[in-house]
């Protein structure tokens, strides 16, 4: 890390971008009556990335380019699709997109928009959006540079939905939009790797990191999780272990291998969901979605890399963190990442059992994968405001 990213990344920086760049209520969002939404509630659109970095994405870029022109256009046939490609490539870009995707020009780093792009939050009052922009250091330093990153969720809010300046919050802890999942009924689902790691928030414990997000989720109960997929390089973001699969549904990677180093981390949390009640008092049921492979990089996927100083090594032979429940919903279906050939249909069966009535769509994803995450991490949703309408938030439990 250079020093002007050190300097960027820190407290100073982060206490100017909270007063400067936002206009901050003397409230917090849930004070205001705002909370964030569940992913498989009523979308408005879905915001992706462009991948260009070649340190990153192997042969020029090229694969991963056709993997989210995939992605894209299956989400296309659900609801809105907003693509953001570095300026000096819009054109190119629109000239390829998949019709009624919408190219806008943008700064970023890389295509991790799940993570360096905001929270939207609902209310019943006013009928409009918010959002909410999370500290970020890059996964706790891994990647560099990261800047550009910074800028991204004003840019998602304001350009496509209208979110005024007045209308964001930055909140005072370090997260990405993959550690977190919410059932919109006031649970939380997270890992004790990532939200608690020291490479994160230092000296923060579990009381003060639940205090900070009950008043910016608007949620009043955590699931805590320990560790996440075996070798992911976020930490352990729970994204790519559990997610809500409606209320009182959750899915969980899984693997019945007990020499895998995955077993015990799956274990640990199939124990923990099976001993918890959410917010609203309900005994989850827990869906084991079995796991791929494991999955590897090939010489050939590595040698087509082009190292760089600024961005994790990647070698033949590493394992993958390859999971089914790096999944994304959509309006009425959801996308997921076909990885295994041996266990596509197993993974897409535990899946429609969990989520009757939504149409799968699956789409090759080791392409992303290669480059550190699943179909989940290159999606960002932007819920319908309408969601206040119609699903109890905090403080309206159902018990």
């Amino acid at each position: 890390m250079t020093p002007e990213e050190e300097e960027l990344l820190g407290e100073e920086y982060w206490e100017t971008v909270d007063q400067a760049t936002f206009d901050l209520r003397e409230k917090t969002p849930a004070a205001e009556g705002y909370w964030m939404p569940a992913e498989f509630e009523p979308h408005d659109g879905t915001w992706l990335l462009w991948p260009e970095r070649t340190d990153n994405w192997r042969d020029g870029a090229r694969p991963a380019q056709e993997a989210v022109l995939n992605v894209a256009t299956a989400i296309r046939h659900f609801e809105r699709v907003h693509l953001g490609v570095s300026p000096e490539h819009v054109e190119q870009v629109r000239e390829i997109a998949p019709a009624g995707v919408q190219v806008a020009g943008i700064e970023y780093d890389d295509i991790w928009v799940r993570d360096i792009g905001p929270t939207f939050v609902v209310a019943e009052e006013p009928e409009k959006l918010r959002s909410i922009q999370w500290r970020f250091n890059a996964w706790g330093g891994l990647y560099q540079p990261c800047a550009r990153d910074l800028t991204v969720p004003r840019e998602i809010a304001s350009d496509a939905f209208g979110v005024e300046m007045r209308d964001r919050y930055a909140a005072p802890i370090v997260l990405e939009g993959g550690a977190i999942h919410v059932d919109g009924q006031g649970t939380a689902l997270l890992t004790e790797e990532c939200v608690l790691n020291p490479n994160r928030n230092p000296g923060m414990s579990r009381e003060q990191a639940e205090a900070v997000l009950r008043e910016y989720l608007g949620v009043d109960h955590f699931l805590w999780l320990g560790r996440g997929v075996f070798n992911d390089e976020t930490s352990g973001h729970v994204d790519n272990l559990a997610c809500f699969a409606g209320p009182g549904k959750v899915c969980l990677s899984w693997t019945d291998e007990k020499r895998d180093p995955q077993y015990a981390s799956s274990l640990d949390a199939w124990e923990r969901l099976n001993d918890a009640r959410d917010a609203q008092g309900r005994r989850l049921e827990v869906f084991k979605v079995p796991m791929p492979g494991p999955l590897h990089m090939t010489a050939e996927e590595a040698r087509g890399l082009v190292p760089s100083d600024s961005m994790k090594r990647r070698h033949a032979g590493d394992r993958l963190a390859a999971s089914y429940v790096n999944f994304y919903f959509v309006n009425g279906g959801l996308v997921m990442p076909l990885l295994d050939p041996r266990t596509d249909e197993q993974a897409a069966a535990v899946l429609r059992r969990a989520c009757p009535g939504r149409l799968i769509v699956g789409i090759p994803a080791r392409e992303i994968l290669l480059g550190g995450g699943g179909i989940h991490c290159i999606t960002q949703q932007i819920p319908s405001w309408q969601i206040a309408r119609t699903r109890p938030g905090p403080g309206k439990h159902l018990h």
